[in-house]
């Protein structure tokens, strides 16, 4: 029988680390680290997009004001990731 193996780690080996994350961070916390990994990887997305149409040798005002708007949205992504963190934190009591 052969097991999956994801960089030489074979199926008990994944499910004890995936245990040690749970316990380690707890269910409830789980959910919040995955939205803010997804708000994460759409602001770097959004910052790449930015850079690559930076690079274009034409540029139009469109495409400057369509980076502009991007970035300016990746801060408020931001932004509103630390506020809703913060939240939470004051909602739990650990201030």
């Amino acid at each position: 029988m052969t097991s999956l193996l994801i960089g030489g780690l074979g199926t008990t080996e994944l499910v004890l680390i995936l245990l040690v994350v749970v316990l380690l961070f707890g269910a409830t916390k789980l959910p919040e680290l995955a939205r803010g990994s997804g708000r994460a990887l759409r602001i770097f997305k959004a910052e790449t997009k930015g850079l690559m149409d930076d690079d274009e040798a034409a540029t139009t005002p469109e495409t400057q004001r369509a980076a502009e708007l991007a970035s300016k949205q990746a801060e408020l992504d931001a932004k509103q990731a630390e506020l809703d963190a913060e939240r939470d934190r004051l909602h739990r009591g650990d201030a």
